[in-house]
């Protein structure tokens, strides 16, 4: 199984990889961008690669993600698992989104920890019917910073070794 894989990765080049690892969610640039400095992709290159990559699904998932819930609610299974997504990610940022508004959203991406990132900051922002064009603005600005800090960081932890 290992191989086949292996085999498919090898069909694309590095920054192909890069710019698909970007899109996948959990991962999304925090994790594409020390793979892409690991693979010798230039520290601009592999913002110039990763940053617009992270952010082709912001919008569909904004702008789809009720309509996607609508159709597997139909399952008992995903509606168990929406119904836990929906009501979590309300609570875990009701206050900050009621506090801080669009700058909630805005710390919700920029900061690079875990369940942080645009796939959160999207849903967030349909959860709570923010406003599209401010809620793109924003999640565009937050992922810029995380951007920067995770290159930052991986540049300085890759150097040491």
């Amino acid at each position: 199984m290992t191989e086949f894989f292996l085999d498919v990765l090898s069909f694309f080049s590095n920054e192909m990889i890069v710019f698909i690892i970007s899109m996948v969610p959990l991962i999304e640039l925090r994790g594409a961008i020390p793979v892409a400095l690991l693979m010798d992709i230039s520290p601009l290159q592999t913002l110039l690669i990763t940053y617009p990559a992270s952010l082709i699904p912001a919008p569909f998932i904004i702008l789809l993600i009720h309509q996607v819930f609508k159709l597997l609610e139909k399952i008992k299974f995903f509606k168990k698992l929406i119904d836990h997504i929906v009501i979590r990610n309300r609570e875990k940022h009701a206050e900050k989104i009621a506090k801080y508004g669009y700058f909630g959203l805005f710390i919700i991406v920029a900061i690079p920890l875990p369940g942080t990132g645009v796939w959160s900051g999207s849903l967030v922002a349909a959860l709570f019917d923010l406003e599209f064009k401010k809620a793109i603005l924003i999640i565009a600005l937050g992922n810029l910073v995380a951007a920067s800090i995770i290159l930052l960081v991986s540049m300085g932890v890759i150097g040491l070794f």
